[in-house]
């Protein structure tokens, strides 16, 4: 009797038939599964959180600087410049559109001297570089709690 439900049960769908459906089943499993984890459910749940970002040479002396209203036709290299007038740059980086990489007119720059920084902030905020008034303060860090 078994066998005999089994193999009309065959003849009824093939075996690729049945193999397609478990798959699709099977994503489907999956994904809610993830989708769970993700809410609080999970393993991913008890992951413990990154530590903060601290920039600089682990004593936190670095300073890292917002700087905002920036021309989209500015580069890094002349960001850069701009505040190696004050002092020495770390780096610089422009913010963009992951998608066409265009500038979102945001970008930071971190000085390792913080006298240096401040005279930089206090001389380029309102400045007026390639047509736009720059908007340039010390980078608060982002709070998730």
């Amino acid at each position: 009797m078994q066998y005999l439900i089994a193999d009309c049960f065959f003849q009824k769908f093939n075996v690729h038939t049945v193999c397609a459906a478990c798959g699709v089943v099977g994503l489907a499993l999956g994904f809610v599964a993830g989708r769970l984890s993700k809410r609080g459910g999970g393993a991913a749940a008890r992951r413990p959180k990154a530590p903060a970002r601290v920039t600089g040479m682990g004593d936190g002396s670095c300073v890292e600087i917002y700087v905002g209203n920036l021309s989209y036709d500015m580069t890094e290299a002349q960001m850069r410049k701009e505040f190696e007038r004050y002092g020495a740059v770390k780096s610089a980086r422009i913010i963009s559109n992951r998608f066409n990489n265009k500038s979102k007119g945001y970008g930071f720059i971190e000085m390792p001297n913080r006298p240096e920084a401040e005279a930089a902030i206090k001389a380029l905020h309102d400045k007026d570089i390639y047509g736009r008034k720059l908007r340039v303060n010390e980078a608060k860090n982002k709070s998730h709690d």
